[in-house]
């Protein structure tokens, strides 16, 4: 296995979280981590000065219109860095890296309400396993 497999395996991940509503950036804050990963919340007003991430997970609101635009802002602040795209207005059973994924040029994207199972394969399957 290449240094670089294993240390994707074994090192702490970190995951900075753009949510507006407080409970669903508390759950996220759970869920990721219990699972063993490090969470920063960002500032979507000011994105990028919460330091580097392995991951960036951002809510979208209206993702045909200024929620676009807030993901690209928030890409631009986080350069090379997966994002996933959450968002209400996603249909459950979405294909999490097709079409509307495509088009937000995101990793993946999730519809709310989020499932726990779901949300953490779609974690593992971008960034691994956190240590």
């Amino acid at each position: 296995m290449p240094a670089t497999d294993c240390n994707r395996m074994t090192a702490l991940r970190h995951i900075v979280v753009y949510e507006e509503d407080v409970l669903t950036r508390a759950l996220l804050q759970e869920w990721l981590g219990e699972a063993g990963y490090l969470v920063r919340l960002g500032n979507a007003r000011q994105p990028g000065g919460d330091g580097p991430c392995d991951l960036v997970i951002v809510s979208v609101y209206m993702p045909k219109h200024a929620g676009a635009q807030c993901v690209r802002d928030i890409q631009a602040a986080h350069p090379g860095t997966p994002v996933i795209a959450i968002s209400g207005q996603f249909r459950p059973g979405l294909a999490a890296a097709g079409a509307t994924a495509q088009v937000l040029q995101v990793e993946q994207v999730v519809a709310k309400p989020l499932n726990r199972h779901e949300l953490l394969g779609s974690v593992r399957g971008i960034i691994g396993q956190s240590a």
